[in-house]
């Protein structure tokens, strides 16, 4: 297993069982790809999820073996031969293709024709050795088989079935299929109407392997929905003619039953078969590909700038419900909130000024985060007139998710006896001060940058999205002292209920003043605290270590290294020119090699920093309608979601614009993701507004 999976990743075998050892051990791919690269061989985390996902399936076969291997020794039809060919066969559709004719079956075709007793009748046709069929089927007219007719359709559905099962049959139909195979899709009459958005595929057809993964998941949901007709299968006679290859062995009359035998089976089993299988893979391929950029856009919005640690007052707009306004601590604690009625019907403007002017002076507010929802840009350019004691910085915050966050069981914890409204305002302004922070309450499918996220398959998504959220939050680090359970849960080695003990243990004894007290929580073992710690950050600890991202079980090499240089670790940090005159091959050893040591050094220089960047202020241009566009404008523009068609991107008002890949460079752009990154801030140019269809397209290009 490990063999093959080292072929298929192109990797070292060694690497890859000492990955799957630490996998089997408890390990965590974060931990993994951070504390064990010697082991590894420095692989990343992908590469050490590949190993992962590989090796899952790796395992699903040897399940499946035994299933099949159970099943036929249950008929007493296990030979030797063939235990060894299922035991030897590695590839699923292979595996299913050995078990098909043993496979037990409802009362099919062929099986009521052998109840007949017109199996001899199928074994005499297929030899094809006979000029007169007809004088031999006359032979088994009787019983049930009523007339010779009856007799060869009988023996026809039996050859048919035979051919179906026949790996050489199969095989043949697949390459047909690989090499020729069309993706059609066509209107379903009187739908026209209601299947509007999907008029591009009204008369569609391409080579499959031709068809982007957007368009198959636009099909397949459009056929879901009922609206169009959908079949995935080469010209008709290029299996035929495969099949006939194999089948037909020369020209008399058994040939010609033979011949219809061979078209009923590709027509009735072979192509529904082979096309389900097809639809499956592509499916899959489309699944996988859409994921991977739902994946990547999820890492860089979690990923993306904090303001950081400042007093906020945060604005969840609205039109005739009112704009709900809470004010922050710089930890992010709910001070205190109202609502005000900035903006039509009721435009109580000077009501609303007095309101914020009071809430920023009383907190001495830094920033104000509104909502670039339903009346964001009317509140946005209300809040950019008014005149505060001192400078305040405004930013328009994306709110994808907010509701979603409100109403959930986290939000009601954290909030008990405040509605909804207030804690969706919260959550606009906790995500300016830490996006990942918050974020990471939402489910990631409700955060609005997947592609046909719905369609795909969602416990592969899941999986995948939840990987994405435990790699960024430990590739940042989080304070021990501060973090909420929730985002607690996403720390190597912990889970709900140790995240859950932390936050008890953090309220009953106070802040945490060591990484080691980490082991006085209720359930949390060696092993967690092995996995978790050096993601966990203790700021103002008395040893300075734990504020950085250097593992506790190597404490005593940074000792070393102080020691040797006649100082302390305070010295080593806060001194470049003591770490220049440091030799790591002299604390190299069997368990920590250079990879480690260097991780060491960043981590000295940089103590506790967070990698990313601090967010900075940004606007729109002064427009707040899609009717106000035209052909030509230049805008200032935030990169949204990325798709594998083009990217969405927000130009400050209701309607996002795209800006389709052709439109990105003067070069061939195959995949948005490599030219544009989410969060992104841009100069647009807009191509064309269509106010029917609320549509505007943008470009990057002159």
């Amino acid at each position: 297993m490990i063999n093959r999976i080292a072929q298929a990743l192109n990797l070292s075998p060694k690497s890859i069982e000492n990955v799957i050892e630490l996998l089997e051990d408890g390990a965590t791919i974060p931990f993994i790809a951070r504390y064990r690269k010697e082991a590894t061989g420095s692989l990343d985390e992908v590469q050490i999820m590949n190993i992962f996902e590989q090796w899952e399936s790796q395992k699903d076969i040897l399940k499946r073996q035994e299933a099949i291997l159970k099943a036929i020794e249950g008929q007493d039809k296990l030979t030797p031969e063939l235990k060894t060919r299922i035991e030897t066969t590695f590839d699923l559709t292979k595996l299913e293709d050995i078990y098909l004719p043993y496979k037990k079956k409802r009362q099919t075709r062929a099986a009521k024709a052998r109840a007949k007793g017109l199996e001899g009748l199928a074994k005499l046709i297929m030899a094809q050795r006979t000029n007169d069929v007809e004088r031999e089927a006359q032979r088994f007219v009787k019983g049930e088989v009523v007339d010779v007719a009856d007799a060869l359709q009988g023996a026809r559905d039996i050859i048919a079935e035979w051919i179906n099962e026949d790996e050489r049959a199969r095989n043949a139909v697949r390459r047909q299929f690989e090499r020729f195979a069309r993706g059609t899709a066509k209107l379903v009459k009187s739908k026209e109407e209601e299947a509007i958005k999907y008029k591009d595929y009204f008369e569609f057809e391409k080579a499959l392997d031709k068809v982007q993964p957007h368009q198959l998941l636009a099909i397949l949901r459009a056929e879901k929905e009922g609206f169009l007709r959908v079949n995935i299968e080469p010209e008709e006679f290029r299996p035929l003619e495969s099949l006939d290859r194999i089948y037909l062995k020369g020209k008399n009359e058994a040939e010609d039953v033979m011949a219809d035998a061979i078209t009923d089976a590709y027509k009735r089993l072979l192509k529904p078969s082979i096309s389900t299988e097809f639809r499956n893979k592509s499916k899959e391929k489309a699944d996988d590909y859409s994921i991977n950029i739902f994946a990547t856009n999820l890492r860089q919005l979690l990923l993306a700038s904090p303001l950081g640690q400042k007093r906020i007052l945060a604005i969840d707009p609205g039109f005739a419900t009112g704009c709900k306004v809470v004010c922050l601590s710089d930890t992010g604690d709910l001070k205190e909130h109202t609502v005000i009625y900035p903006t039509a019907p009721r435009n109580k403007t000077a009501e609303a000024e007095r309101i914020l002017t009071r809430l920023v002076q009383k907190y001495n507010i830094e920033a104000i985060a509104i909502g670039n929802g339903t009346a964001g840009r009317e509140t946005e350019a209300f809040v950019r007139g008014l005149k505060f004691k001192h400078k305040v910085d405004i930013f328009l915050v994306n709110e994808s998710g907010a509701s979603i966050y409100s109403a959930s069981d986290i939000a009601r914890k954290e909030f008990p006896d405040e509605d909804i409204t207030v804690r969706g305002s919260v959550s606009i302004g906790r995500r300016l001060a830490d996006p990942l922070a918050e974020l990471v309450k939402i489910d990631p499918k409700s955060i609005g940058v997947g592609q046909y996220q719905h369609d795909v398959d969602q416990k592969k998504l899941q999986l995948k999205l939840d990987a994405v959220v435990e790699s960024c939050v430990n590739a940042v680090g989080v304070d021990l002292n501060t973090a909420s359970e929730h985002l607690l849960t996403y720390v190597s080695g912990l889970g709900y209920s140790i995240a859950r003990n932390i936050v008890a243990y953090r309220k009953a004894n106070g802040s945490f003043n060591s990484r080691k007290e980490l082991l006085d929580v209720p359930r949390l073992g060696a092993k967690a605290y092995e996995q978790a710690a050096g993601f966990l950050r203790v700021k103002n600890a008395k040893n300075p270590l734990d504020n950085t991202a250097v593992h506790p079980e190597v404490y005593s090499i940074v000792e070393q290294m102080a020691k040797d240089l006649n100082c302390q670790v305070e010295d080593l940090i806060a001194n470049a020119e003591l770490r220049k005159q440091i030799d790591l091959n002299v604390y190299t050893s069997n368990k920590v090699g250079l990879p480690t040591l260097k991780d060491i050094m960043g981590e000295l220089e940089k103590p506790g920093r967070d990698p990313r960047s601090t967010r900075q202020v940004f606007s729109f241009a002064n427009i707040s309608s899609i009717e106000e566009l035209s052909a030509g404008m230049k805008l200032p523009a935030v990169v949204t979601n990325i798709t594998a068609f083009g990217a969405f991107v927000d130009i400050g008002i209701k309607e996002n614009g795209l800006i389709h890949k052709s439109k990105m460079s003067h070069k061939f752009v195959d995949d948005p993701a490599t030219v544009l990154k989410l969060g992104e801030e841009l100069e647009v140019t807009v191509l064309d507004v269509d106010l029917q269809r609320k549509r505007i397209q943008l470009s990057l290009v002159d």
